[in-house]
């Protein structure tokens, strides 16, 4: 203090040493931020993920939904009621659904060319009274490609009451004839689906058992046969070795084993030269390179053997 009792120094002045072990009082223990890091770290640990995120979307709706359907099926199923109102108005929990504006109300189905709409919605087992929240999208796209003529499908929801679904087909490529049943086969001989229509009526026809797996074969001789391919009705695989054509007049064209193709321009030579095909013939047979076996009908068998008969035998000068 000064003679006027006043002190010295400021009151409001700390010593030098107060205020180091203030500063060091203020600071963090080591440990603790060790183990949790800066108090702004920890802040933001706790508050980074926010409720709304830990729950997962439409848990509410969820449970909602299926509290009430199953309270409805309850009270259903204690008054005997429940296999009327299903078959009414489906299950109950899909009944709920549309009640509440989620019916399945619109579908689109794109990717579709030989399949027809009505179709595509009786393999998926679709109709008015399923909801959209309670269709199970990949049971249906298993489904759907369990369907012969389609390879591959997709299945999107639209909420409220939209369903999409995108398609595609096998490419129909031959109608395949076994045991007097008609099939409508892929090119890898898959079949995709029964000849139950004229959708298929203007494919290629193969005949016989395997015929469907060797249909790319039968193929190759259309190839070959050149101008003669229109007239090629249908292929038949014989004992699984040749082919025989059927052209459009009813005749058989036999073909050998091996060099059916080399057999064909031989016909094609013959179909130029003497129109063969417009002779009164019931088969050709090519199988041997060096010779042309001609099976001739009722009629120009009959005609061909008076013709004989009328003709000199030698070394009388009389007809037989």
């Amino acid at each position: 203090m000064d003679g006027g009792g006043r002190y010295l120094q400021s009151m409001t002045a700390y010593p030098a040493a107060v205020v180091a072990t203030r500063a060091a009082s203020d600071r963090q223990p080591p440990r603790i931020r060790k183990f949790f890091g800066s108090s702004r770290s920890v802040r933001r640990r706790s508050s980074g993920i926010s409720l709304e995120k830990r729950i997962p979307r439409y848990l509410g709706t969820w449970l909602t939904l299926g509290f009430l359907s199953g309270v409805v099926s309850l009270g259903l199923w204690q008054g005997g009621h429940l296999d009327s109102f299903i078959r009414e108005h489906g299950q109950p929990h899909h009944a709920l659904a549309r009640a509440l504006g989620l019916g399945l109300e619109s579908i689109t189905i794109s990717g579709i060319a030989e399949m027809r709409e009505t179709e595509v919605l009786a393999a998926g087992g679709l109709d008015s009274k399923l909801s959209l929240p309670f269709l199970d999208v990949n049971e249906l796209r298993e489904r759907l490609e369990r369907v012969p003529m389609i390879e591959s499908a997709t299945v999107r929801k639209l909420y409220p009451n939209e369903l999409v679904i995108t398609l595609a087909e096998r490419r129909p490529y031959a109608i395949w004839q076994n045991n007097g049943e008609l099939f409508v086969i892929a090119s890898d001989g898959t079949v995709v689906d029964l000849m139950q229509d004229e959708r298929y009526i203007n494919l290629p026809f193969v005949v016989g058992e395997h015929a469907n797996v060797r249909s790319k074969e039968y193929f190759a001789l259309l190839d070959a046969a050149g101008p003669l391919r229109e007239r090629i009705r249908a292929g038949t695989l014989v004992a699984g070795r040749r082919w025989t054509l059927k052209m459009d007049n009813g005749m058989d064209v036999r073909l050998p084993e091996k060099g059916a193709a080399d057999a064909l321009a031989r016909l094609v030579k013959l179909e130029n030269e003497q129109k063969i095909l417009e002779k009164d013939v019931l088969a050709i047979d090519l199988r041997m390179a060096d010779r042309i076996v001609v099976r001739l009908t009722e009629e120009a068998a009959l005609a061909r053997a008076e013709s004989l008969k009328k003709k000199p035998m030698r070394g009388k000068g009389v007809d037989t």
